[in-house]
């Protein structure tokens, strides 16, 4: 499937869910006129067209990070089928709530965080529940980025409140609107938002 002049894999038989999240296609290309001679963490990447679009932006490190081995696969394919290969793509098998804690502070200029409103893998150290889990998730992800660095947060999650008086560190902005593709105007209930660190 094209979009947006890259390629990639999908599943229209097998799954409800084919592999790319159509509403998503303008938070990417913000990615993508966001990522030049950045170094880019896509968490909960999924099949990893945030990465596609990263790397298509000309970012100098791409790494994702997902808990499923399949999943990562998926995203190394969507990755090489549009010539992205090399040492500075990496993937990591990881639950995100413990990888994040381990990352040096300021060491990526750009992070996408897009979670499931909750998980519970038997692979996971803790149950992910976002409306409890979001304010560490950010606050690590601000931890993580660089001065001058973006962090793009988005749910799906319909009853999702963002606790911003808990997150003092943090410069919000809603970018929900600006990035809801016409055909969903209406029908849509992601949320997303462009945040960077207050200081």
């Amino acid at each position: 499937m094209g979009e947006g002049g890259l390629r990639f894999w999908v599943n229209l038989t097998d799954y409800l869910d084919t592999g790319l999240f159509l509403d998503h296609r303008i938070t990417r290309e913000l990615v993508r006129q966001s990522a030049n001679n950045k170094r880019v963490l896509n968490l909960f990447a999924y099949t990893g067209s945030f990465s596609v679009y990263a790397a298509a932006g000309v970012a100098i490190e791409v790494c994702t990070v997902d808990l499923s081995n399949t999943y990562l696969d998926w995203s190394a394919r969507n990755l090489q089928l549009n010539g992205f290969n090399g040492d500075k793509y990496s993937y990591v098998a990881a639950d995100v709530k413990a990888y994040l804690p381990t990352v040096a502070a300021d060491r990526y200029d750009l992070i996408i965080l897009d979670p499931p409103t909750f998980s519970n893998s038997q692979r996971m150290e803790d149950v992910l529940d976002l409306q409890r889990d979001h304010v560490f998730l950010i606050r690590n992800c601000l931890r993580i980025l660089s001065p001058g660095g973006k962090l793009f947060f988005s749910t799906n999650c319909r009853t999702f409140q963002l606790d911003a008086k808990a997150l003092p560190e943090a410069t919000i902005k809603d970018i929900t609107r600006a990035t809801t593709a016409f055909d969903f105007e209406g029908r849509l209930d992601r949320l997303c938002y462009l945040i960077t660190r207050a200081d």
